[in-house]
């Protein structure tokens, strides 16, 4: 929160002047950072879209990648919560959050068309129960107040399908 592009530039080895060529202030490079990591998360979602597996199978691989980004990459789902969270405008003006949100309503609608899902499921308030459970156990890794070793990931995943996908079950 207090790093200042003069900072980014240090730790990332490059010249103060270049950084500034390319990213004027720290929101812009929030706003690169938010939008790549957005972009491929929505790539694989329409990866897992076009699967033709059941919803739960698509939900546990969604939640898998999501989660599981937390092994990869702690530094930038730390940047992600603390940093990104706090810049509202940044999320505002980034059209791929948008996007995953569709697709992952898209899954839920299917699925409903196909039997999967109780008829009377709103999907989009559905979509927003579902990454905002995912979403809570970030921030809780990040913040440090849940366990988030390799076994708590795949313990987090399985319990947020398992919630999820039995109370959606037709």
């Amino acid at each position: 929160h207090d790093a200042r592009v003069g900072d980014i530039a240090k730790e990332a080895g490059v010249a103060h002047g270049l950084l500034y060529h390319y990213f004027p202030s720290k929101e812009d490079v929030l706003e690169t950072i938010f939008r790549e990591t957005w972009t491929s998360l929505a790539r694989e979602v329409v990866r897992i879209e076009e699967s033709g597996v059941p919803l739960r199978e698509q939900l546990r691989r969604f939640s898998t990648i999501f989660l599981g980004s937390w092994l990869m990459t702690p530094s930038l789902v730390r940047v992600m919560v603390r940093e990104v969270g706090r810049s509202p405008e940044v999320s505002s003006r980034v059209g791929e959050l948008r996007e995953v949100f569709v697709r992952l309503r898209g899954l839920i609608e299917s699925a409903r068309e196909r039997g999967e899902v109780r008829a009377d499921v709103d999907p989009q308030l559905a979509t927003w129960v579902f990454y905002g459970a995912l979403e809570q156990i970030l921030t809780g890794w990040a913040m440090g107040h849940l366990r988030s070793e390799d076994e708590d990931v795949d313990r987090a995943v399985a319990e947020v399908v398992d919630v999820f996908a039995m109370g959606l079950a037709a």
